[in-house]
């Protein structure tokens, strides 16, 4: 056998030979894939494919390169990378290095040569793929069924702040961190909010004692449902201060609040989802990473208006209370890949945090 091919063993029988962009070792995760043309570095550094071997479809990856600004988080949590054509000689003014040296910097195994539409066909039909990344195509992998522990993986252990270069709001925003992107906090930064990023299992009395003017319910990985022991910290926290949820926040609320989620077929991952503001009727381009959705006739319609749309299949892509400052979007809006169609969320939430006071249904 070649020292350099390599193998993607799936659950499905299926087996797709390749090559190394990394130095070789094996490992496990559940299959998914992301049709984002750019963004590469993004994905690799997103807390959210915590546990995932990630398929990207584009067929070129790494043609910019990669650099120190752009992480999404200090430590990488995606099991393995699946690529078609690797660039290994990138031009851009902020390149500082290669999709190769990023991958052996960060630890994350590594194939390419492998044609990942076929592979997306192969999720598209199955739902539920697992494979290990290996150097033996008679290996099989032992994983079939999602880490119920993920987020406790990736969360920080102990609360961290951050102050703003110019503080011009004062006004303190708490982030829960199920998995969180650093672009939310410094999305909040630049609005001139200070930010104190928690941990997951942050208890009520503990965020009264930080005394926020808002809270932020953030992204992450895995099964909301394996959360249910924190859904009443979550209500509290919710009904007491300004609250905004993304992606995986946003399914936290909808399931304190009654709501139930149901897994995709093979999910959303890109940065060009179509998804429909109810309010205005105008259509936005968003970037999506779940796996997981709100099951629309659980919301209590009472108390919820469902805000947005996704255009592509209708799935719940949005809420907000009817009487509290309860907000919550399945998207990404510090990525607006539009590249400024979701921009407006952040700005709005800041903005009512001003207009309104903070704890006002406190």
């Amino acid at each position: 056998m070649d020292q350099f091919e390599g193998y993607l063993v799936l659950n499905t029988g299926d087996v797709l030979s390749g090559k190394w962009l990394s130095e070789p070792f094996c490992q496990e995760g559940e299959l998914v894939f992301n049709t984002a043309m750019t963004g590469y570095q993004e994905v690799i550094t997103d807390p959210s494919y915590a546990g995932q071997i990630v398929s990207l479809t584009y067929p070129l990856i790494g043609n910019y390169g990669c650099n120190d600004q752009t992480n999404e988080s200090v430590h990488t949590a995606l099991s393995g990378l699946i690529i078609s054509t690797p660039c290994f000689d990138p031009e851009h003014y902020q390149s500082h290095y290669s999709l190769v040296d990023f991958v052996n910097r960060v630890g994350i195994p590594t194939l390419y040569d492998i044609d990942t539409r076929a592979l997306t066909k192969i999720i598209r039909e199955h739902g539920e793929v697992y494979g290990k990344i290996t150097t033996d195509p008679n290996d099989q992998p032992v994983q079939m069924s999602v880490d119920p522990e993920l987020v406790k993986h990736v969360s920080v252990k102990e609360s961290v702040y951050y102050s703003p270069q110019a503080n011009l709001l004062e006004k303190h925003v708490v982030v829960f961190d199920y998995g969180h992107k650093q672009s939310i906090v410094d999305a909040l930064l630049k609005a001139g909010c200070e930010v104190t990023v928690v941990p997951y299992d942050t208890s009520y009395l503990t965020i009264q004692s930080l005394d926020p003017d808002a809270v932020i319910f953030s992204n992450g990985p895995g099964d909301p449902a394996s959360l249910s022991a924190f859904l009443p910290t979550v209500k509290a926290v919710a009904e007491t201060y300004p609250t905004l949820g993304i992606c995986l926040g946003h399914q936290l609320i909808a399931l304190a609040f009654g709501g139930k989620t149901s897994r995709l077929p093979y999910g959303h991952r890109g940065s060009n989802h179509p998804v429909k503001d109810l309010a205005t009727g105008k259509v936005m381009i968003t970037s999506q990473n779940h796996g997981y959705v709100v099951k629309e006739t659980t919301i209590d319609q009472s108390q919820w208006c469902i805000s947005h749309l996704n255009v592509n299949d209708q799935s719940v892509e949005g809420l907000r209370h009817k009487t509290k400052a309860i907000q919550t979007v399945q998207f990404h809006p510090e990525a607006h890949p539009g590249p400024v169609d979701t921009h407006h969320i952040f700005a709005d939430f800041v903005e009512s945090l001003c207009l309104k006071g903070a704890k006002q249904h406190a």
